[in-house]
């Protein structure tokens, strides 16, 4: 990618450390160097606790790093990051209101009048598959349904930048899958710039155009980055029986597996 054109997102040897109570100082995560691109999806896997959430973190301006430097499209981040949409992995929509205004929500606190939040809001919902869903509320929806109104509810007031924290973790293989699909077809009418946190590495290099990789913790360091060579658009129920996608699962797999040991192993030995 050109030097010259502002990455979208970028750590420059961030170091997050933590005081605990007893006065030490614990680092999550160590000198981490990382570039999303403009309209580039980059997803990061690792073993549990090895700060994948804390790097999300970070790139949202919730976390200041104790080292180093981020920067959204070329200028020092100071506070939370306004250009971009982070979506968590558990839900955070309010269960009293309607997925449409659960939906608007997001356009009304920033001073979009009711009568013109709605009506963009019922296209939202359209674009991921709920127009007949407006008047429902999240306790009447599946797990799949409350995460399209979320994707919608970050969507809808367009920012530059996806942060996504595990979305799809709580879904069922099947539900995942699909909305891996809706989200690929959502991002690539857009092109976004996406950093996307997941434990799944399959869903990783379905989904991504760069696979990194973290080592366990503490003090976690990325410790590889994969271009994803598979054409798009892509289908992800297709995807994962091209022999291609096997051969960079396993080239990664031989890279990431000792670091999930390391981390069962310092678990047991805890």
């Amino acid at each position: 990618m050109d030097g010259a054109v502002p990455q979208a997102v970028a750590l420059e040897q961030a170091t997050v450390a933590f005081r605990l109570a007893d006065a030490r100082v614990y680092t999550a995560v160590e000198r981490a160097q990382l570039a999303v691109g403009d309209g580039e999806f980059v997803a990061i896997v690792g073993p549990t606790g090895c700060g994948k959430s804390t790097l999300l973190n970070v790139a949202a301006g919730l976390l200041k790093p104790a080292a180093g430097a981020v920067k959204i499209f070329g200028r020092p981040l100071a506070g939370l990051n306004r250009d971009a949409g982070y979506l968590f992995q558990a839900d955070a929509l309010f269960p009293w209101k309607t997925a449409l205004d659960n939906v608007a929500i997001g356009l009304e606190v920033a001073g979009t009048p009711r009568g013109k939040a709605l009506p963009r809001a019922e296209r939202f919902l359209a674009s991921v598959g709920l127009a007949a869903f407006g008047n429902r509320y999240p306790h009447m929806l599946s797990g799949g349904q409350r995460k399209r109104i979320g994707l919608a509810q970050v969507l809808i007031r367009d920012p530059k930048i996806l942060l996504m924290d595990e979305p799809f973790g709580p879904l069922d293989a099947q539900t995942r899958q699909i909305m891996g699909n809706l989200l690929l077809e959502l991002w690539s009418a857009d092109r976004k710039a996406v950093l996307f946190v997941t434990h799944d590495l399959e869903e990783a290099i379905a989904l991504a155009d760069r696979v990194v990789i973290m080592s366990a913790g503490p003090g976690a360091r990325i410790i590889g980055d994969w271009p994803v060579p598979l054409p798009r658009p892509r289908d992800i129920f297709e995807v994962r029986l091209q022999k291609e996608f096997h051969a960079l699962h396993r080239e990664i797999w031989s890279v990431l597996k000792s670091e999930v040991l390391k981390t069962y192993a310092q678990a047991g030995a805890g």
